[in-house]
Order: structure tokens, then C-alpha cells, then sequence
């Protein structure tokens, strides 16, 4: 059987798998899996892809390199920077706070514990519902730093549920951008893993070069 279909290389998550190169592995055991990417259908764009044969004779689609970058969103909206996740960490790393803070001493959210919710209002009002797990928590204020990622492991787990929060800030890096970076300026921006390949705005009000890339944290988040 041949799997005549080419991933689309968003890492979105919505098929319950990290990357599309993890789905990819699945599909010469489980080819049905196949049916989980949303994005499969004529009328949507992807990028440049390829299909490779394997012993099983099930051509499993693997993604290539990326082409040249357009600094367009999904939306054909122009931004300045990818914003990449920190490489020893599972997702972007995000501070939120519910919108009621006692929600976070009375479900007593731990580190390591996984949650859902979705930002709400004007901090972004993104329609996604997100996932991730908390890496640090303060009681007192009820904020929350966490890692978005896919929806596998809260289907898997479970999950405890943060209903609406507000998204204060990313924590990220820097490799690809078309404009010099400086504190104290607000960006257009796009999330390297964003299900949606949305713009987002923030204000830089943190830089540290690494090795990795331009540390960077963006506060004042909006989406559009």
C-alpha cells in the first residue's frame, strides 16, 4: 500500500503528535493515522515536500527544507522574526495567568503537571485551545510559566483545565529575522510552532546572545 499524501510540515499538533516528522514514523505500522492531518486538501499551501519509499513499501512523507522565508503569515501579513523555543524544552515557553489567579492554588497546580486553556481578550484571544506543561508556578500570584505543546501527551495523561488566562509573555529565540532586534521596541513576530501561522506583536524588553541564538523575552503580546 502507498500513502499517496505529503505532511505539511506545520508541527501543529493537531493530530496528537509533536512534529509532522513523529506522525511520519507511525504511518508503515498505522497508515490510517494519516487521516488526523487537518491540513491535508487541496486548498491549503504547503511547503515543498517529498515522499521517501521504505522497506514496508509504504511511501512516507517527509518534510524538506524550508524555502526561501516570505516574512508572510498564513494571512499574507508581514512579520519580522521567527520566535524558536529554547532546544533543551518540549514547546514555547509562555507566562499566562487565569483569569481568576485563585484558580492556581485551588487546583494546586505543580511543575511537570499538564494543563489546557486558551488565551482570552487582548492579551491575544488566539481561537486555539493550548496544551503544555508547567515548568514554574507562584502560588501567590497565581502566574504560571509553562511549555505549549501538542495535545498528545494531556490525551494520553490527562490534563487539568485553566479555562481562559491572559498570555503576559514568550520567552524565546532568535535565529531567523530580516530587521535589527533592539530593546525597548515592539515587533510583528511569528511563533515558529503557532497551529495558525499567525503574526503576533510584542515588546522586546530582554536580549541575551547565546550560543543557541538571540535570547529574547516579548511582553505586551497581541495577535493581527
Amino acid at each position: 500500500m502507498a500513502i499517496n499524501a505529503s505532511l505539511p510540515g506545520l508541527d501543529c499538533g493537531l493530530c496528537g503528535f509533536r512534529r509532522c516528522n513523529d506522525l511520519a514514523d507511525r504511518l508503515a505500522e498505522e497508515p490510517a493515522l494519516l487521516e488526523r492531518c487537518v491540513h491535508l486538501s487541496a486548498a491549503t499551501p504547503t511547503r515543498a515536500r517529498r515522499e521517501s519509499p521504505v522497506s514496508t513499501g509504504v511511501a512516507l512523507p517527509t518534510v524538506q527544507a524550508e524555502p526561501e522565508v516570505t516574512w508572510q503569515d498564513s494571512l499574507g501579513r508581514e512579520f519580522d522574526f521567527y520566535l524558536e523555543h529554547f532546544p533543551e524544552e518540549p514547546g514555547p515557553r509562555e507566562c499566562i495567568l487565569p483569569h481568576n489567579p485563585m484558580i492556581t492554588r485551588e487546583l494546586d497546580i505543580r511543575p511537570g503537571e499538564l494543563l489546557i486553556g486558551r488565551p482570552l481578550g487582548m492579551s491575544c484571544g488566539c481561537p486555539i485551545t493550548h496544551c503544555g506543561v508547567v515548568m514554574n508556578v507562584d502560588q501567590r500570584t497565581g502566574v504560571i510559566d509553562w511549555c505549549v505543546t501538542g495535545p498528545l501527551r494531556v490525551r494520553q495523561e490527562g490534563f487539568k483545565d485553566l479555562g481562559y488566562y491572559i498570555a503576559e509573555a514568550y520567552d524565546g529565540l532568535i535565529r531567523t529575522k530580516r530587521t535589527d532586534i533592539r530593546i525597548g521596541c515592539r515587533y510583528y513576530f511569528q511563533p515558529r510552532m503557532c497551529m495558525l501561522q499567525w503574526r503576533h506583536s510584542g515588546l522586546v524588553n530582554y536580549m541575551n546572545q547565546t550560543e543557541a541564538g538571540l535570547q529574547v523575552r516579548l511582553e505586551g503580546l497581541w495577535i493581527g
